[in-house]
């Protein structure tokens, strides 16, 4: 019987299989007519019913194979980008550990056991040696992990997918021919279920305020630890020099991290050098017995005897792996190789090293435990080594920094974020950005903190939770990318969430027994950031759904084109929607008050999508709206998380690019000819006129001047709606609204050729 039960659910699964690849076959016999070398021409068409045809670039596989020399030249780069913050971190674990004294010496070897096996088993085991590979094409961190998963299931909150996207060089899904019927019925369920796809879009933004947290809290502790070290200064003088500092840092923060990028990692070299070295001549110098701690039974007896004590110290070991996530967020200036080898060959010996030293200088000299790090530090090291330690703990702070504004930049890209201007600071390093409100906020929210925690044992207990309430998130969906991508043994998924879950929620829980001591911090940084993301998302979603709910008919168009009513001025306008399927109502609203168009006029739509780049030849999808000699367009621009808005100077000339290899294309379609592989000698005469003239027209009308439409569509709340959606689309959402950037401040439009239109929506 169990044999035969075995059968019919094989059976079964391979009907799903079967019905699934046929749905794909059929797909991509769809995407792939009338292919073309250099762009593939479709009538497919997931804009709206009534366009024409589709334009889009060869997809080309990319090479991410790279030589030894450079991993190992990226390898010496990560050290100064990533590690800063665990680097760090032996400045604080044991006065945070230990915040009342050492009772007992052998405590001391219990938790350097702890110490040694949690860097063992979090950041190496977990990070660089599993999580490394759940990248993005290369990028990583929770939105990474996220939109992994919106391409492999249906789970993004607002409907704006397109089979197109797919045929995108870097959207790369590798789907298996052998998938598993586990796979295959998680993806269904995910696809199915509201809550689920809320779940996962709440866990992903919690994921990201507490990131942000990190933003705040690392700062904050790092300088204060460093400038602690100058013995002859009261707490209130190290307190000031420290917000003084944190000012400095943050002001700096316009002139971006590649003015000094070079310099990071010999600083964090030089550093990880002098604790390794002080490490190694405290241990064999005090006591050389404290590596008996490699033994994990010093673990089992540590806990044996402290207890309820031992279990409330977790909220201090815990600190020593702090910025480990760094080491997945930054991934993107690096690759795998590089950062396993950094990690392995340089961070992880220093850090026991550094870690060993200090429990063998305790040894000898428990009552040095509130300041260990400097305490420990031989006499002619010391000023050298407080210098480094400010320069390594200024890197830390600027690499959580920068973190926290690739992760805002990455929010709007989903629309979770009120609108912020990003200011790209370096043309030759992606991914380095300036936000500064957000940049404002954190000096203020790092000023206040200082200076009303004022220790570094204070700050710790906050430190802490944020910590790992994001190593529980990367956890958890990690968990579900094992189950729907990767489709792993069932076993190694349980084993992997059961040894790290366990892990990580008994550190969580040490550290939420600190909330009132500090503690509650972090969480409410991320309550209110997730309210403010939460509901900026929601009125987005209701916004894009009105729009496609009241989008306009092409009835309409062609009753305009036959309107002798409506004039035609000369030039490009450029009407912005967030809309990708038809026309955005509010062209209806502009065209019943003001009765006229431009001799040209596209609708273009800026939508991300879920991966990190989209290739430039790729960006550009058309429509063209019927009737044809009508000259109305529809244009999606896609755009990775990671990539920049262009300027409006360049956007232009990129557009306008497009639209004439579009129109090119599109006339050999329309007359019935498929030009050849080459497309050299064209031999449609009235698709090569027609083309020209279509070409010349839209330069003509370029030359008279291109023209911003910005739709300023009012929110608010139907009527019959409930108080609390009032309050949240009335006045909390239009507060957010008025009080950040505008939206040509975000899409680079000049504000002499813009023009805004406005229209309420009820939603």
């Amino acid at each position: 019987m169990a044999e035969r039960r075995r059968e019919a659910e094989a059976e079964a699964a391979q009907e799903m299989i079967e019905e699934e690849e046929e749905e794909e076959e059929e797909e991509a016999l769809n995407m792939k007519e009338n292919k073309v070398s250099s762009t593939n021409l479709r009538r497919v068409d997931s804009l709206n019913l009534e366009a024409g045809k589709v334009t889009f670039s060869r997809i080309r596989s990319h090479n991410n194979n790279v030589d030894w020399w450079t991993t190992l030249s990226l390898a010496f780069q990560s050290v100064g980008v990533i590690y800063g913050d665990i680097g760090t971190s032996p400045l604080y674990v044991f006065s945070s550990t230990f915040p009342k004294g050492i009772q007992h010496t052998e405590d001391l070897l219990g938790v350097l056991s702890l110490i040694i096996y949690t860097i063992l088993l979090i950041p190496m085991l977990k990070y660089v040696f599993i999580v490394l590979w759940a990248n993005d094409n290369g990028d990583g961190g929770t939105f990474a992990l996220y939109s992994l998963i919106c391409r492999y299931a249906k789970v993004s909150l607002i409907p704006n997918e397109q089979p197109e996207d797919r045929q995108l060089s870097n959207y790369k899904l590798d789907l298996s021919s052998n998938q598993l019927k586990r796979a295959l019925k998680i993806k269904e369920k995910l696809e199915n279920s509201g809550t689920a796809q809320m779940v996962l879009f709440l866990v992903t933004i919690l994921g990201t305020s507490m990131v942000i947290g990190d933003g705040v809290l690392t700062p904050c502790i790092s300088v204060l630890s460093a400038v602690s070290g100058i013995k002859a200064l009261h707490q209130d003088a190290v307190v000031g020099i420290s917000i003084a500092i944190l000012i400095v840092l943050f002001c700096v923060q316009r002139f971006g991290t590649d003015k000094v990028g070079f310099s990071f990692a010999p600083i964090i070299i030089l550093w990880f050098l002098f604790i390794s070295g002080i490490g190694l001549y405290n241990l064999f110098k005090h006591d050389v017995g404290v590596l008996k701690a490699f033994n994990p039974k010093y673990i089992v007896d540590y806990f044996k005897r402290n207890g309820k004590k031992g279990w409330v110290s977790l909220g201090g070991v815990v600190l020593c792996i702090t910025g480990t996530e760094a080491m997945f967020a930054d991934l993107g200036h690096f690759n795998v190789r590089a950062v396993q080898i950094s990690c392995s060959g340089i961070v992880f010996p220093a850090l026991l090293a550094a870690y060993s030293g200090q429990a063998a200088y305790l040894v000898k000299f428990p009552g040095d435990v509130g300041n260990t790090f400097y305490a420990s530090i031989p006499g002619p090291l010391y000023w050298p080594t407080f210098v480094v330690a400010v320069a390594a703990a200024i890197i830390a702070s600027q690499a959580m920094i920068s973190g926290t504004f690739s992760i805002i930049s990455q929010s709007l890209s989903l629309g979770c974020f009120p609108r912020v201007k990003v200011v790209h600071t370096s043309a030759k390093y992606e991914g380095q950005v300036y936000i500064p409100e957000v940049n404002f906020l954190l000096m203020i929210a790092c000023v206040i903190v200082t200076a009303a925690f004022k220790s570094t044992t204070n700050i710790g207990n906050a430190y802490g939770i944020a910590v790992v309430a994001v190593m529980i998130i990367t956890t958890c969906m990690l968990t579900l990318i094992m189950l729907v991508i990767w489709k792993t043994s069932i076993w190694w998924i349980v084993l992997f969430l059961v040894i790290f879950g366990s892990i990580e929620g008994l550190y969580l829980s040490s550290v939420l027994f600190k909330f009132v001591e500090g503690g509650y911090l972090p969480l409410a940084f991320s309550v209110v950031l997730m309210l403010i993301m939460g509901m900026w998302h929601y009125v987005h979603k209701k916004r894009y759904m009105f729009e496609l709910n009241n989008k306009v008919s092409s009835n309409f168009i062609k009753d305009l084109a036959l309107n002798s009513n409506i004039n035609r001025v000369p030039g490009i306008a450029l009407l912005y929607s967030e809309l990708v399927q038809g026309i955005p109502p509010i062209f209806r609203h502009f065209i019943t008050n003001i009765p006229s168009i431009h001799s040209v006029l596209v609708f273009v739509s800026i939508k991300s999508i879920p991966t990190s780049k989209v290739v430039m030849e790729e960006r550009f999808l058309f429509r063209l709206v019927e009737p044809r000699d009508y000259h109305m367009f529809r244009c999606v621009v896609r755009y990775g998380y990671n990539d920049v808005i262009e300027g409006s100077e360049v956007f232009e000339k990129q557009l306008i690019e497009h639209l004439k290899q579009y129109l090119q294309y599109e006339h050999f379609i329309h007359e019935g000819q498929q030009p050849n592989e080459e497309i050299v000698e064209p031999v449609n005469t009235r698709a090569i006129q027609g083309a020209e003239e279509e070409m010349q027209f839209v330069h003509k009308a370029m030359e008279n001047g291109v023209v911003y439409f910005l739709g300023e569509a009012e929110v608010r709340a139907e009527p019959n709606s409930s108080l609390f959606k009032k309050i949240v689309v009335n006045y909390a959402y239009n507060f957010l609204r008025k009080n950040f950037s505008r939206g040509e401040q975000v899409l680079g439009i000049p504000r002499s050729r813009l023009l805004r239109v406005g229209m309420t929506y009820e939603i």
